[in-house]
């Protein structure tokens, strides 16, 4: 059995989605999610849905029961990450699952985001656990920035702080794929994936995209970190993300966000989703 953990959220379901369109039968797949009713549809799928909470090492013990291969999809607690994955990774160790795919971050152990120090803290982790495992080093979701297309139109500006630096974006089901992929191939214990889009972009360049699909003029406005981070809590984002959003952008100044090895498009075997598609999607 293959088991996913946040199964409910966002990446989650979309591996699980993944993995029941790559033949994996529903009843092999275990969804581990907080909070069960909110994965109602994926039971009525036949998919078996647990209870598993990152910081409640029984219910991890229990949801790891007849288990083989774990895709562990990093906490959404920026913050928490560390102290969870290590007690999930535990849980694997202990039912002794022949393989980990872990969701980390693009060049972990070079990255200037500050995002990237957990995932570092969980790779050294996974490595000292002995657990085989498999790294998945995503980059930026293109559902980062066009989650917001529509403020931009409104507006008729992106804001950031990246100047000219170059994001290689790829859409969420891109890495959904290649987690499908990893975890159901052979051979894959030992293996590091650098995964990035196949066409990379500044920022201007993206606010000219949305201006030729809208027909509205939208400009790119580069703002200090701390202004950016401040905008962003103004239209109703957590200070903490706000801040870590900030400082993303200005590690992407610094080249963290590309890369141009199309390591996620031979992985999943078709280019990756271009970021005028998921504009359009999101319009």
């Amino acid at each position: 059995m293959i088991l996913v953990t946040g199964a409910s959220g966002q990446l989650g379901r979309l591996i699980v989605a993944n993995l029941i369109q790559r033949g994996t039968p529903a009843n092999q797949i275990v969804a581990a999610v907080r909070s069960p009713e909110k994965a109602q549809d994926l039971a009525e799928q036949g998919i078996i849905v647990r209870q598993a909470d990152y910081t409640d090492t029984a219910s991890l013990t229990a949801a790891m029961e007849g288990v083989k291969r774990v895709v562990l999809v990093s906490s959404s607690e920026v913050g928490q990450r560390t102290p969870q994955h290590k007690n999930l990774i535990q849980a694997a160790k202990d039912a002794k699952v022949e393989l980990l795919a872990y969701t980390s971050i693009l060049d972990a152990q070079n990255s200037p985001l500050a995002l990237a120090a957990e995932h570092v803290e969980t790779e050294q982790a996974l490595l000292d656990s002995g657990v085989p495992h498999v790294l998945l080093r995503n980059g930026w979701y293109s559902e980062n920035y066009t989650g917001t297309v529509a403020m931009a139109i409104e507006h008729g500006a992106v804001l950031g702080s990246a100047e000219e630096g170059k994001y290689a974006t790829a859409a969420r089901a891109d890495y959904a794929e290649a987690a499908a992929v990893a975890i159901t191939a052979e051979n894959q214990a030992g293996k590091v994936y650098e995964l990035a889009g196949d066409n990379a972009f500044t920022l201007a360049e993206y606010a000219q995209k949305i201006s030729q699909i809208s027909g509205k003029s939208v400009v790119y406005q580069n703002l200090p970190e701390a202004e950016y981070a401040k905008v962003l809590v103004q239209v109703g984002l957590p200070e903490g993300l706000a801040v870590i959003l900030a400082d993303s952008d200005v590690g992407a100044s610094k080249g963290g966000l590309f890369n141009d090895s199309k390591t996620l498009s031979t992985l999943i075997g078709r280019p990756t989703t271009p970021i005028e598609d998921s504009i359009k999607a999101a319009l």
